[in-house]
């Protein structure tokens, strides 16, 4: 192997060979985490050190959990005189690989020799090898946790981490393990206590504030997520990723001119950093600003061909067009036998929108069914368990149950836009936002949070809404009042907020007597249409009832007997809009959905397009355009390939007027 010929080499004290080994080695196999570290080692050893530097940064970034890599950089930073630096890439090596007696040696001659560049304080020179020699003695448990967490076994990787912390409650490594596993079962607010002690015992260890942020960030605690995140920067100024992590943070703050400035800091550091450039791009996308975006994804595309999510991206801006040199590209990703199946969906979902906009639907609709068959398998959906919900739902929540009295309007005042998604929410959103009193956020989990948390406190036996049963005024009031505390981060003191999450139709009931004076508007859409525009959409998250022509059926007639069911025990609290009325007579609309939110009319409302603000979902650049009707009745392009669709939703469709029917459902006197 060239790895062995190389490093024998090294060992000769022919440092010269072994570089030029390594280097024909990397043209082969550019990714090589041993041949690129070799190659560092026997630069360092010729005093090349601009290019050993290079070739220890294209190890980090290529493989930043590698131990190897970090320990070389350590030998550099040694060489270079910057000690104190060397003895936090030792350490994180240690960190990442216990078992290495001879990186223990190495820390211990770096502190030596930053102890006569900067003197350390006692303690920390006493405490830190007590710490180091924790970390080994269980170094063999550790990596038998890590290979059962691997192999899937997360319940046996806790019981061995538990029972090292057990043995030392100041185990770093157990704690930050235990917190990863917490995190799969998304019990986030342990993560954070397990992480908050990890730091709290090894305050210069970088990995653990990284995971610290990211816990953070998923709580939606951003102040506390940028404190964290800033910590990484302090530790790791010199890596892009440290940035990336704070520009992650305060791009889901809402703070996308400061994500964007961040996002180029990375990609000055980093030329070829693929993932920054995307993460700018949906930024720039978010903020209206689709040329720029554009430029980024297809700038992340050169520099990284295989790029899929950039790919996926352009095509989700819903107004691009490939260029034929795109499309052969992704046709021979399509061909690979190693493309990964997240990035084999992305790529066929952007060629169907591609087919879709060159009319050729059969093409289009092809890759869209590839696309759902493979994101399908990693989703977990049960649409028993969706049917047994709404029974339960709609059983508690009748007619009495709603007429509680539960107190006085709450301020400011949500209206919450719900529906089955890509059925005309977001425009929906966009011509209310544009009024004086009113202002858009985004899709918000905070009510779907508020629940969770109420099932934690409940019996263990008890699903929802089973738990409200017994609820008091003062506890529909309690839950009103967090919901609006919690989501005070994304408004800015408008007297009426929107809250675009769809999925809060099964929280109607609820809302209701939580939030007295709240407004919900029901997006709909011909059923077909409805179904459709969610089958083609690749969501980033959510909606596993979405990718598969059965299940999206079946839960769309879950979600209208939902509906139904609101209208007939809470007359007037939900209005219906429908997509096809709004673009048909916008102003009408508007002046209902206006007149049901107790809002005067304004003629922005009308000029929607004009708003600049924020918009994150798909439809982003289609609200900034005036109202077009093209996508009316785009079921029709479709109708050979949704006959299953038409099956499940007969009870609904034949019902409708003749020409909104299917073919197979019209009479067949009826002209076509």
């Amino acid at each position: 192997m060239l790895f062995d010929e190389a490093l024998a080499s090294l060992r000769a004290a022919d440092p010269d060979s072994a570089a030029k080994i390594c280097a024909g080695g990397l043209q082969q196999f550019p990714d090589d985490a041993n041949l690129i570290c070799l190659a560092a080692r026997a630069n360092l050893a010729l005093r090349q050190f601009t290019l050993a530097e290079q070739l220890v940064e294209r190890a980090l970034r290529a493989h930043p959990e590698f131990a190897t890599a970090h320990d070389v950089c350590g030998d550099l930073m040694l060489a270079q005189g910057r000690a104190a630096i060397a003895v936090k890439a030792y350490e994180q090596s240690l960190r990442l690989d216990p078992a290495r007696p001879a990186t223990l040696a190495k820390i211990d001659k770096a502190r030596e020799v930053a102890a006569t560049q900067e003197p350390a304080s006692q303690s920390t020179e006493q405490g830190a090898p007590r710490q180091r020699r924790r970390q080994m003695a269980f170094a063999e448990e550790i990596r038998k946790g890590e290979e059962l967490a691997g192999d899937g076994d997360l319940q046996a990787a806790e019981d061995i981490y538990r029972g090292v912390l057990k043995k030392d409650p100041d185990h770093v490594e157990a704690a930050r393990l235990l917190a990863g596993i917490a995190v799969e079962h998304e019990r986030l607010n342990d993560a954070e206590v397990f992480l908050r002690r990890v730091v709290s015992l090894a305050p210069d260890y970088a990995r653990a504030w990284v995971d610290l942020a990211n816990v953070q960030r998923d709580l939606d605690k951003f102040v506390e997520a940028a404190e964290s995140a800033d910590k990484v920067i302090e530790l790791s100024p010199e890596k892009p990723e440290s940035w990336m992590l704070l520009a992650s943070v305060v791009g889901l703050a809402g703070k996308h001119d400061k994500a964007i400035e961040l996002y180029r800091k990375v990609i000055d550091m980093a030329p070829d950093k693929a993932g920054a450039m995307s993460s700018m791009a949906h930024h720039l996308k978010t903020m209206g600003k689709q040329d720029e975006a554009i430029a980024q994804y297809r700038a992340a595309i050169v520099a990284r061909p295989d790029h899929s999510e950039a790919y996926w991206s352009l095509a989700n801006l819903k107004t691009f067009r490939f260029e034929e040199s795109e499309v052969a590209a992704m046709q021979a990703l399509l061909a690979s036998d190693e493309l990964a199946d997240a990035a084999r969906a992305q790529v066929n979902n952007a060629l169907g929108f591609e087919y879709e906009a060159r009319t050729d639907y059969a093409t289009a609709f092809a890759h869209f069914e590839q696309c759902n068959i493979v994101r399908r398998r990693l989703e977990v959906y049960d649409p028993v368990d969706t049917e047994s919900t709404h029974d339960r739902v709609i059983e508690l929540f009748d007619e009495d149950f709603l007429a509680q009295a539960v107190g006085t309007n709450v301020s400011p005042r949500p209206i919450f836009v719900v529906g089955l998604p890509r059925s005309g929410s977001t425009l929906i959103e966009q011509i209310l936002a544009s009024h004086s009193q009113v202002e858009g956020t985004h899709e918000l989990s905070e009510l779907s949070k508020a629940v969770q948390q109420l099932r934690r406190r409940a019996p263990r036996h008890q699903r929802y809404p089973e738990f409200l049963r017994s609820m008091k005024p003062a506890g529909w009031e309690r839950i009103g009042r967090e919901y609006l505390e919690t989501t005070a981060k994304y408004r800015a003191g408008a007297p009426v907020f929107i809250d675009k999450n769809p999925n809060n139709f099964v929280f109607a009931g609820l809302i209701k007597l939580a939030l007295p004076g709240a407004r919900i508007i029901n997006a709909r859409r011909h059923p077909l249409d409805s179904c459709l525009g969610s089958f083609k959409q690749l969501f980033a998250s959510g909606q596993p009832f979405s990718y598969d022509l059965t299940e999206l059926g079946e839960y769309y007639l879950q979600y209208q007997r939902l509906m139904d069911h609101w209208h007939s025990n809470a007359p007037g609290f939900v209005l219906d809009v429908h997509y096809e009325n709004v673009v048909n007579d916008l102003e009408t609309e508007v002046r209902r959905m206006l007149d049901y939110c107790e809002l005067p009319f304004e003629e922005s409302c009308l000029r929607f397009h004009e708003t600049r603000r924020p918009v994150k979902t798909a439809s982003s650049e289609q609200v900034r355009q005036p109202i077009y009707a093209s996508s009316l009745d785009l079921w029709r392009r479709y109708e050979p390939q949704l006959e299953t669709l038409v099956h499940i939703l007969e009870p609904l469709l034949k019902d409708m007027p003749e020409e909104r029917r299917p073919t197979a459902l019209r009479s067949p006197a009826a002209p076509d």
